[in-house]
């Protein structure tokens, strides 16, 4: 503790749920580097954006809300998101001083001294009265096991580490998982693969007509029920369906959109299915999503038994110091920065002694 920087808010992460409760920090009053810091692993501003495929362009981008005070305006469709939204960041951490902290790796957050928590890092150690977990699951892949896989001669990748259609050309591809990112593969690869083939463990789900308000609410009402009850978060895009854009009629009416059932194993030559049926192939890209970046956090035991944090509004229900932005409910660019608003709302009556509403 003698060591350790004393604020009263450390903030890790600076994707956009970091940032909007960095930004509700500072209008709230908390002066950075004095008052709070904003502690990010990342080379530099963007958050999980900086590392997405150049192929995803910003006008492919669903459903980006602007941060906090400043909207995303002129923006070139045709440019990758990763360099639009990288650029909007950086602007946004210049304009309203956040003074972000990178790269700085944080390993653990304890219990210290005196009701505060010690968050160990590349840089360091801060003692903090209150934490904002913004660390979002770019950082977690999650790649399922099958019977075989360290078997498969060919190339295996994950979404995180996607690089552009162009490098599957004259390959057989098999893409596995039935979100938006194993479709867009599907459609950006077909064109230059020698062949595709789509695997899902369930048939996908198409949502037809606009996504309004009220489909919004209830499908982050399906992900809060999760949380609540201490369970793994599923991403809100996981009980919305596929959007039928044209992109996606299209495919299907091609037939790359062809969804077949998940195989059983995978063997050196590519996978087969429990009806004796196999497919040979060069790449398997598992398009499996990803899970909560919470590792850190472990010394603080708030895991429930059902493998997930408890969570009450964005508060872990065991350690009403610590806020989960960005995490089940808030895992996305609106609810990140709805979140944040109301994490810097309980923390501000946390550290005047006031009673936090449920």
């Amino acid at each position: 503790m003698n060591s350790a920087r004393e604020v009263e808010v450390v903030v890790i992460g600076a994707g956009q749920a970091g940032l909007a409760g960095a930004f509700h920090l500072h209008r709230s009053g908390f002066q950075p580097e004095r008052d709070f810091v904003v502690l990010d692993h990342s080379p530099g501003p963007g958050g999980a954006w900086q590392f997405r495929w150049p192929s995803l362009t910003y006008g492919k981008v669903h459903g980006m809300h602007a941060l906090p005070g400043m909207e995303l305006t002129g923006a070139d469709a045709g440019r990758p998101s990763s360099e639009v939204i990288s650029e909007y960041f950086a602007t946004y951490e210049r304009t309203f001083d956040l003074r972000v902290r990178r790269p700085v790796d944080v390993r653990a957050v304890r219990e210290g001294p005196g009701g505060r928590l010690l968050v160990e890092s590349s840089e360091g150690t801060w003692a903090t009265r209150a934490l904002i977990n913004a660390t979002g699951t770019w950082d977690r892949p999650f790649w399922p096991r099958y019977p075989g896989q360290e078997t498969f001669r060919g190339r295996q990748l994950h979404t995180a580490q996607y690089p552009g259609p162009e490098e599957f050309a004259g390959q057989r591809v098999i893409v596995v998982g039935g979100g938006a990112s194993g479709t867009q593969h599907l459609l950006e690869i077909a064109p230059y693969a020698a062949s595709t083939i789509w695997v899902t463990r369930r048939p996908p789900v198409y949502r037809e007509g606009p996504f309004d308000e009220n489909a919004g609410r209830a499908a982050v009402a399906l992900v809060e029920e999760r949380v609540r009850r201490g369970l793994p978060p599923q991403s809100v895009v996981s009980v919305t369906g596929l959007p039928l854009t044209d992109a996606i009629r299209q495919g299907l009416a091609d037939g790359v959109l062809d969804r077949q059932p998940m195989f059983e194993r995978i063997t050196p030559e590519g996978v087969a299915w429990a009806d004796g049926r196999q497919v040979e192939a060069d790449v398997i890209l598992w398009a499996t999503g990803f899970r909560a970046a919470i590792d850190h956090l472990a010394p603080l035991r708030l895991r429930e038994p059902g493998g997930g944090i408890r969570v009450e509004g964005t508060r872990a229900a065991v350690d009403p110091r610590v806020h989960l932005v960005g995490y089940g409910p808030s895992a996305s660019t609106i609810g990140a920065n709805r979140a944040g608003r109301a994490a810097v709302r309980d923390i501000r009556r946390l550290l005047a002694g006031e009673p936090v509403a449920a």
